[in-house]
């Protein structure tokens, strides 16, 4: 109930004068207490509520807010061991108490990677960091190159050729919601976000919900979910830096779909690129009057991996801590400031366009018959020519990393696919696996954002499955004990076998791993024990040493 009661004070003012965005501004300045308390009275709430969301970000709370550089911490960077020596660099220009980190910021391609002065970059070596810091550096070299395919019907890599031509296309289906709805029904498009639920469903479900926008309480609205940062996934910053105008267009026409006429995109603080292409492209629409009186607002996300799980986002906007929402109610029913909501992620809205020009038929002819359409693939800095690659459904693995990337640098023995709660897949086992939901899932795996992390063969196992609990432990929103708790114990057994004369026994884990998979509300607690199962059963030679027998 407490929170109803601050949601409906937080939607008195909705987005124009957003409370998230307040509190964040106030952190950034690094306001007074005697600030945030006035902010408080405007919005008729308790200073709690603003300390509670001020200190759970890493970009807002109190100990982080004269941090002058952030380094990537990620997956991709952690096991491609570059970020030691980047870090003992830096030092030589900022003091220890003014560096700290991020958790992804999509340099998975190239590693070596850290935020600036609100840009990012890859510094391969101590010269060229002296020539960012020093601001003396072509805007060319710091460029964040990768490269980029297709193996099929390019959906998401072609190019647009007219802005006008292509939003034209509103105007054909702008009275037909149902239309619309069947098209995307008869296309079976998957959420990309990583569950793969189809995106037909949350649009009828919204639609149905009344709508009147004279009447703030049928108000709707569609929320682009772009914070999923999971590390080693860098295919939404693609989207949104190169091809901003199929997202909108999709969470546009989804809105003429089901009656909102608001477009929230949160998108991740660690993408400030990505946040400048959009805005420019929603100026561009303004000015050239292509969506009419339907309106896009960017929210900055603060430094939270959680705030990737639909509900957890949806609090963050509205300025509250953000925690995981137990569900029923869904977003379709009560979702943006208790309103009918779609919610969907990047990906998912930018094959709209497509499949509304070409007809729903003809994407589901792309691909298997559950997992139709193209999904676009990340590679990391192991692959010989790493980079985002627009793959139709059901290639072979294989063909996608030998065809596309090319191979590999140096010896592998698994690759984390889908996320830090993706399966760890050993190297043999990627002969057995096809790009698709079902292929993944059945053999104890996980599709996720198709992010492709190597594991080099002298990276040891237990210190990658220790960083997957430290990463969960950090980024837990802690409105549950399971994940809160669980993922520091596990973190916990996983450092003392390492440093100790101490080995874990081995049921006790097994019984952690699935309070943590049964007793967690989302997946981020519910998914971390997948990738740590995986290793267990195919690299029980490596890690069988720090655990007991029975």
């Amino acid at each position: 109930m407490a929170n109803k009661n601050i949601r409906t004070l937080s939607s008195r003012k909705e987005l124009d004068d957003n409370l998230f965005e307040n509190i964040a501004r106030l952190s950034h300045k690094n306001a007074a207490k005697e600030d945030f308390q006035e902010l408080a009275k405007k919005f008729l709430i308790d200073d709690s509520v603003l300390i509670g969301t001020s200190s759970f970000y890493d970009f807002t709370r109190e100990s982080n807010r004269n941090k002058k550089i952030h380094i990537c911490s990620g997956t991709a960077c952690m096991v491609a061991n570059t970020q030691n020596n980047l870090h003992k660099n830096i030092e030589n220009y900022f003091s220890k108490d003014e560096i700290g980190h991020a958790a992804c910021i999509g340099h998975c391609h190239s590693n070596n990677a850290f935020m600036f002065d609100d840009k990012t970059y890859s510094a391969h070596s101590n010269k060229e960091l002296k020539q960012i810091i020093l601001k003396n550096i072509s805007s060319s070299a710091v460029e964040n190159y990768y490269n980029i395919g297709c193996n099929t019907t390019p959906i998401l890599t072609s190019k647009i050729e007219n802005i006008e031509t292509f939003y034209a296309l509103a105007e054909t289906f702008k009275k037909k919601p149902q239309q619309v709805i069947q098209e995307i029904k008869t296309s079976n498009l998957r959420g990309r976000g990583g569950a793969g639920f189809p995106f037909w469903f949350k649009l009828d479900a919204v639609f149905k919900e009344p709508s009147n926008f004279a009447e703030d309480d049928t108000q709707k609205y569609i929320v682009c979910n772009a914070d999923e940062g999971d590390p080693g996934a860098y295919s939404d910053m693609y989207l949104m830096e190169h091809q901003p105008h199929k997202v909108l267009f999709g969470m546009y026409i989804s809105g003429l779909t089901v009656g909102a006429n608001t477009g929230v995109l949160y998108i991740r603080g660690e993408y400030p690129n990505s946040i400048k292409i959009i805005s420019d492209a929603i100026h561009e629409l303004k000015e050239k009057n292509l969506i009419g009186d339907f309106r896009f607002k960017i929210i900055r996300g603060q430094g939270s991996y959680v705030c990737g799980e639909e509900t957890a986002l949806l609090n963050s906007i509205e300025g509250l801590r953000p925690e995981v929402r137990v569900r029923p109610p869904y977003p379709a029913q009560y979702g943006l400031f208790g309103k009918p909501t779609v919610l969907s992620n990047v990906e998912t809205f930018a094959n709209i366009h497509w499949i509304l020009e070409n007809g729903g038929n003809a994407y589901a002819n792309l691909g298997t018959k559950q997992s139709t359409g193209t999904k676009l693939v990340s590679l990391d800095s192991f692959f010989n020519n790493p980079g985002i690659y627009e793959i139709e459904m059901g290639t072979a693995l294989q063909t996608v990393f030998n065809d596309f990337g090319n191979g590999f640098k140096s010896e592998i023995k698994a690759l984390q696919i889908g996320g830090p709660l993706g399966g760890i897949v050993p190297m043999h086992k990627i002969a057995d696996l096809t790009l698709d939901f079902e292929s993944l899932n059945q053999n104890g795996f996980l599709l996720g954002h198709a992010s492709v992390v190597s594991i080099p063969k002298d990276f040891s196992m237990i210190q990658f499955l220790e960083h997957l609990l430290e990463f969960t432990a950090d980024e837990s929103c802690g409105k549950c004990y399971p994940c809160r708790i669980g993922a520091h114990r596990g973190m916990e057994l996983l450092q003392k076998a390492q440093t100790a004369n101490y080995k874990i026994d081995k049921q006790l884990f097994n019984d952690l791993l699935e309070t943590l998979e049964i007793g967690s509300l989302c997946a981020l607690g519910g998914g971390v024990p997948l990738p740590i199962k995986n290793a267990l059963q195919y690299f029980n030679d490596e890690l069988k040493q720090f655990f007991t027998s029975n």
